[in-house]
């Protein structure tokens, strides 16, 4: 959404503890911040919001952020829907089928708060939420005759499919309010798309409206950069608090919102106690923490599985990012083969298949493939480089280019 961002501040040892951290985090502390995301940022389609305007008292943009940066709205319950349209290829469903399996625990459970969060990367969805504080939130996906519910109590994160009659059981800290998943709350992501309030940057209060019945600024980023995928990113502020209470990003080249997230409903009271309490159904399967291993590819005789595996990783962590503001282009070498372009190349079917999912492209860094959505592009490069960013793909080639 921002551009990427490093932090050359930070030594050695605490860049293993995050790494080691996130990597924990990807199964249960992150999924808990569908919470945030769900009951704070926010927006929804325009349809959703209060007919008519509010008449609220002129404020710069500078007073609204420094408003937003002051919100501290810790208890909160309401409905909240879900508009994510990257422009995926249509796979029939098969595009489904390898997130989940690729997110899922050793198990396959259902339960598993990663393998519900991909639901939310395409379609709309509706959520129910509550929090009350850091350490209790609650957050409610409602399915056709089935509900799925993400509960974080404390130390402990229960996840429940009703579906399957299946329970994920995990722990994490009781006080994640500086943890990674903060960056998903309603303030959280609005912090991060204000990172990218610098020279390449236009904000502007872009007028007043309604949002779940409480009056509500409207705050516009825009790109000054050419070349950006991101068209504007609105923020409805709660006028009165100063919490964000919509969020919607709309791509450079038109239509539809790419993420478009808000409360339909909110009330700021306690929730009630016993919202944030679970127990285990009668006859649920229960997978915990210490049963659910992530599925590893078993290397063939040569080991060449394992080691691709191993040299993405190292590849991660040599990430590096080209350019500045919302042109800002992250790159890697995976250290291994990349998608194998042209109809003559090798790679088999699986290789011809993930070939055709995009376009393919030459320049002086040689040859490679883009794959494309509304907001974010990647080439990969038959050397095995990935260049990928909020940028166009003729951005992405000129910067395989230049680092030739």
């Amino acid at each position: 959404m921002a551009p990427y961002e490093t932090d050359d501040s930070t030594d050695a040892g605490e860049r293993d503890e995050l790494r080691s951290g996130r990597r924990r985090a990807a199964r249960y502390i992150v999924p808990v911040t569908v919470v945030g995301v769900a009951a704070a940022t926010i927006g929804l389609v325009p349809a959703l919001a209060d007919s008519g305007d509010p008449n609220l008292p002129k404020v710069t943009a500078q007073q609204l952020i420094d408003k937003i940066a002051k919100s501290d709205v810790q208890r909160l319950s309401g409905t909240v829907k879900i508009s994510t349209d990257l422009g995926l290829p249509d796979l029939g469903g098969l595009e489904s089928s390898l997130m989940s399996g690729a997110t899922k625990s050793g198990d396959g459970s259902s339960a598993d708060p990663t393998t519900k969060l991909t639901e939310l990367a395409s379609g709309t969805h509706t959520l129910r939420v509550a929090a009350d504080g850091p350490d209790k939130q609650k957050v409610s996906l409602l399915e056709n005759a089935a509900e799925y519910s993400l509960i974080h109590n404390g130390k402990d994160v229960w996840g429940y499919d009703s579906a399957s009659n299946e329970v994920f059981h995990g722990t994490t800290a009781a006080d994640t309010s500086k943890s990674d998943e903060t960056r998903a709350t309603p303030k959280g992501l609005t912090d991060e798309a204000l990172k990218s309030v610098d020279d390449t940057t236009s904000v502007t209060v872009d007028g007043t409206e309604h949002v779940a019945g409480r009056d509500a600024y409207k705050l516009l980023i825009k790109p000054k950069q050419s070349g950006t995928t991101v068209g504007a990113i609105s923020i409805a502020v709660d006028a009165k608090t100063g919490l964000p209470l919509k969020f919607t990003l709309t791509p450079a080249s038109g239509g539809a919102a790419v993420v478009d997230v808000g409360f339909t409903q909110l009330s700021l009271a306690k929730p009630a106690a016993s919202t944030f309490d679970f127990k285990t159904p009668k006859g649920a399967k229960v997978t915990t923490e210490d049963s659910a291993t992530e599925a590893v590819p078993t290397p063939d005789h040569s080991g060449k599985a394992g080691k691709a595996d191993e040299d993405f990783g190292k590849g991660l962590d040599d990430l590096t990012v080209l350019g500045k503001g919302w042109n800002s282009i992250a790159t890697f070498d995976t250290g291994g083969e990349g998608v194998p372009s042209g109809s003559s190349a090798g790679g088999g079917d699986l290789g011809g298949f993930l070939g055709s999912l995009g376009d393919q492209v030459k320049g002086d860094f040689g040859k490679g493939t883009v794959f494309s959505t509304r907001l974010v592009n990647a080439l990969v490069t038959d050397d095995g480089k990935v260049y990928v960013g909020a940028v166009t793909k003729s951005a992405l080639v000129k910067a395989a280019d230049a680092a030739k």
